[in-house]
């Protein structure tokens, strides 16, 4: 028996609001709709999320289409890269990821670095193997955490397959055991 994790990455974002507050877009519900429809037939028996709205907006039908809620997950919310709960501009942000996936210890002062998000995130994703053993389980996202924790596994997941990814995005990631053993894209598959 397989255990599948479905990595979610949240859709379009607002930029209004911090980073645990801010929304989907007119956009980022439309993709998180079709999110919704292209898991329809995988079987998911639990969603789990980060605490950040636009992740819980990303999955939260999926939940309700299963008649279940999300479960948040506070190990599973973003990379803090400022000491803030404030947004990081994109022009910023793309630096700080390169020093970043250089040097996985990086951090500004009173942020986190890339190894510190690792290991809370993969926390929690080896108890949701544990708990969750055998099942289909969709995990809401964000794009930093969730290159971390397929990086975890498999060291082709890095910061170039990070700008490869999209706002939604679903990868689906089968483990026997807590064994990777395989990765399929789902999101932009008809």
């Amino acid at each position: 028996m397989s255990t599948f994790v479905y990595m979610v990455r949240h859709g379009e974002s607002s930029k209004e609001g911090n980073e645990r507050t801010r929304g989907l877009t007119p956009k980022g519900h439309l993709d998180a709709k079709r999110v919704t429809e292209i898991l329809k037939e995988e079987k998911i028996e639990a969603v789990v999320s980060s605490p950040y709205i636009r992740s819980i907006l990303t999955v939260e039908k999926i939940a309700e289409q299963i008649g279940q809620e999300v479960i948040v997950y506070e190990g599973l919310k973003e990379r803090m890269f400022s000491s803030e709960d404030n947004r990081v501009s994109d022009k910023e942000l793309v630096p700080l990821l390169e020093k970043s996936f250089g040097d996985s210890n990086f951090a500004l002062e009173g942020a986190e670095s890339n190894a510190d998000c690792e290991k809370r995130a993969i926390n929690v994703l080896k108890e949701l193997l544990e708990t969750f053993r055998d099942k289909h389980i969709v995990i809401g996202s964000h794009g930093a955490v969730m290159t971390l924790m397929m990086g975890y596994f498999d060291c082709k997941y890095d910061l170039d397959f990070l700008h490869s990814t999209s706002k939604p995005d679903i990868y689906r990631m089968e483990f026997k055991e807590k064994e990777l053993v395989d990765v399929r894209r789902l999101w932009g598959i008809k």
